[in-house]
């Protein structure tokens, strides 16, 4: 296997970016099947590999892991910021399979993260789930619409992104509008992992009774754990397994 850290220029956000990447040892010259890995709100593209025993835990599957940087962002087109959800829904798979054999199939196409990465894959997907096989949230921000109500020591932050919170709910960034207008014919698997000790606790459990109503193949694990990096060095390794399940069963 080999790590890759890339920097590079955004024609989208109009700077120099980075990421990492995760290569597995593959002989065979198909297209790999990839995992896009989304940090949160405090960490970086370094995160998963510094703070987890990913390449380890990685090192028994196929994937090729893909590991952006996108500041304090939420994976959105920012109002007052940069447009990193149009980096990370168009631009960056787009440059990702011009530089590596990865594959641009469903079958092989995966999204996770934890925390506000957990909200960003979990946007991606419903937004494009003709795109990917699965994803997964682990410990994510289900609901910043609540979150930002009962923080308001978010208001300058959040403001930069999403504008206010009359503007967030309701819009494409609230992923409750989007499970509303989910259609529940499209076949895509979703994971969601929490501990029973995380501050967003109780925003997962909302989450999840309106989930298992519109995705048909929804999986929820809750277990003791608090939104630290000893939980999702644990649950990362869920993911993993779960991923290659669906991929093999897609491929068979």
């Amino acid at each position: 296997m080999a790590v890759s850290k890339m920097n590079f220029r955004s024609d989208v956000l109009g700077k120099v970016t980075s990421m990492n990447i995760y290569l597995p040892d593959k002989e065979n010259s198909a297209p790999m099947p990839v995992i896009y890995l989304l940090h949160g709100w405090s960490d970086n593209d370094e995160a998963w590999l510094t703070a987890t025993s990913l390449e380890r835990y990685a090192s028994d599957y196929e994937f090729a892991i893909v590991m952006p940087q996108v500041d304090l962002s939420y994976y959105t087109d920012m109002v007052h910021g940069n447009r990193y959800w149009t980096f990370l829904s168009e631009e960056l798979p787009a440059l990702v399979r011009k530089w590596f054999r990865i594959s641009d199939q469903k079958e092989a196409s995966f999204v996770a993260g934890l925390s506000m990465g957990g909200y960003g894959a979990t946007k991606l997907a419903l937004t494009y789930p003709n795109r990917f096989n699965s994803f997964a949230s682990l410990s994510g921000a289900m609901d910043v619409v609540e979150l930002w109500k009962r923080d308001r020591n978010r208001d300058k932050e959040f403001a930069n992104i999403f504008g206010s919170i009359n503007e967030l709910k309701g819009s494409k960034n609230d992923l409750f509008h989007l499970l509303e207008n989910f259609d529940d014919k499209n076949e895509i698997a979703m994971l969601q992992i929490c501990g029973t000790e995380d501050f967003l606790y109780q925003d997962n459990l909302k989450f999840r009774e309106k989930a298992k109503e519109k995705i048909k193949d929804f999986h929820y694990v809750e277990m003791p754990g608090d939104h630290n990096w000893a939980f999702w060095d644990q649950t990362i390794q869920i993911v993993l397994k779960w991923f290659d399940e669906n991929y093999t069963r897609g491929n068979n």
